[in-house]
């Protein structure tokens, strides 16, 4: 990893943490996909995951919804007759990563201290909140894996290079 600059540190670790987030996905079997915990089926909470990360990692304030989108289907307050499958959830996936990829190859450290359009927040605070709410989600969504499953989904850490190849999905 370079570590010459904080957007090459930013852009590293968030590719680590995409990656981890399609293979925690990946570890969900189809039996858990409409399993309530927390009184929410399991595709909600990841929705409600990578809906926020959509909404808050760039800019919050100018921020258009997904053309699937319908009210309230990211919050894990409110019942949703609305289901997205699988597929729906891998679509949304490969758009935000797309989406946050490019949005990170155009930063500099130069304009991580300064607020986007309309927004109240830097940049690099965007950033972090994200980071952090994106692994309070994954660490439940690990925790409800490993207890239905008794497997445990694979992470990279700091030190395993990013697979370009079949890496297995479990430890």
């Amino acid at each position: 990893m370079k570590e010459s600059t904080c957007a090459e540190i930013i852009k590293d670790e968030t590719n680590r943490a995409l990656w981890e987030v399609e293979n925690v996905i990946a570890c969900i079997p189809d039996e858990l996909w409409d399993k309530s915990y927390c009184e929410m089926p399991l595709w909600k909470h990841i929705y409600h995951m990578l809906h926020s990360l959509d909404q808050w990692y760039i800019n919050p304030r100018v921020y258009i919804q997904p053309s699937f989108h319908e009210r309230e289907l990211n919050n894990l307050d409110v019942q949703s007759k609305k289901r997205l499958n699988r597929e729906d959830i891998g679509r949304y996936f490969d758009m935000l990563k797309r989406k946050i990829t490019d949005y990170n190859d155009e930063l500099t450290d130069n304009i991580l201290l300064q607020k986007p359009e309309k927004c109240e927040w830097t940049r690099f605070t965007l950033i972090l909140a994200q980071h952090r709410h994106l692994h309070s989600h994954m660490g439940m969504l690990m925790g409800f894996v490993i207890e239905d499953t008794g497997m445990w989904p694979k992470t990279l850490g700091l030190e395993r290079p990013i697979p370009d190849d079949d890496f297995g999905t479990f430890f």
